[in-house]
């Protein structure tokens, strides 16, 4: 999953020249929330809606609104942008750009190619949305989380049970994230189950390998095994 094939393309970008009462129509009017910022072409730094709101008079502020106004179109984006903004190459994958955004604690990145030059913009949102992708969401399946020892052939024991019953795989996933030592747990999105025999396949499950839950999302339906 690279980031060129999730990122917005439909980049919205201010000149470092620009006032700042220009960044703030821009957001409002493309409904963003970040700007990459560049200087004859290159990117120098971004501008977000945090730091319009840091630059902007308190609303304690006893200016008129004309003088406001004035004041936001004197100052340039320059004077307020972070400058040498985090970029994520276009050919990085989704999941290093998240690892990027949740180590640096930003939102969104600008998307560079190998010159160097903006071709878009990654955000948290595109993340949810490869996320609902891979997993296989919205297909009103199933999903099962098991707690299966990591050692060849456990996840296909229980994909074949599944299959066995007539599932459809939408997605496997897996985290050794909070496992104990020597497991993992494991996710299993399955669609087309006959839900009339879907007691009889939670038994047989059970039956070969530690279920933490099952979620039927079609029905709304959720259960948590303890222990």
């Amino acid at each position: 999953m690279l980031v060129e094939n999730w990122m917005n393309r439909n980049v919205v970008t201010v000149d470092a020249e620009d006032s700042m009462l220009d960044a703030m129509k821009l957001l409002k009017e493309k409904n963003i929330r970040r700007l990459p910022v560049l200087r004859k072409g290159k990117l120098v730094g971004i501008i977000t809606d945090r730091d319009l709101k840091k630059a902007s008079p308190s609303e304690a502020t006893t200016l008129e609104a004309h003088e406001l106004l004035y004041l936001t179109a004197k100052i340039t984006v320059k004077e307020i942008m972070t400058p040498n903004p985090v970029t994520v190459p276009f050919n990085y994958t989704v999941e290093e750009a998240a690892a990027i955004l949740l180590d640096r604690k930003i939102s969104g990145l600008p998307v560079v190619d190998k010159d160097g030059n903006v071709v878009g913009t990654i955000t948290q949102t595109d993340i949810f949305r490869v996320l609902i992708s891979v997993t296989g969401f919205g297909k009103e399946a199933i999903q099962f989380a098991f707690s299966l020892e990591d050692r060849p052939g456990s996840i296909k024991e229980v994909a074949d049970i599944i299959r066995k019953y007539k599932g459809r795989m939408a997605s496997i996933l897996s985290s050794f994230e909070g496992a104990p030592e020597g497991f993992r747990t494991v996710y299993i999105r399955a669609f087309d189950l006959d839900r009339e025999r879907l007691a009889d396949l939670k038994k047989e499950l059970k039956g070969t390998a530690k279920l933490l839950y099952v979620i039927d999302h079609k029905e709304n339906k959720r259960e948590i095994f303890v222990g």
